[in-house]
């Protein structure tokens, strides 16, 4: 497999799970460095209209990052005091 073709893996997967660049890392076992360096340096050589895809699911995902964070946190406190209670 190229470098190419493994920044292109990186794009296809961001694009097709919603995934963020620590998701991707972890799926295909690089670190988050790797990954964020070959999308946003990369694959803007490689192909341009995939990054522009590849922007937008990121920027999104940055975008509601915090939602994320807080639904985590509510979940954390309901198993938490479920376990209180028993």
């Amino acid at each position: 497999m190229s470098k190419n073709d493994r920044v292109v893996d990186f794009a296809n997967y961001i694009i097709n799970n919603n995934a963020t660049i620590r998701k991707t890392a972890i799926f295909f076992g690089y670190s988050k460095s790797t990954v964020h360096n070959d999308i946003q340096k990369k694959l803007k050589k490689i192909n341009v209209n995939l990054y522009m895809h590849v922007k937008n699911v990121l920027q999104n995902n940055f975008l509601e990052k915090h939602l994320r964070g807080g639904e985590s946190t509510r979940q954390k406190y309901l198993k938490l005091n479920k376990k209180n209670k028993i």
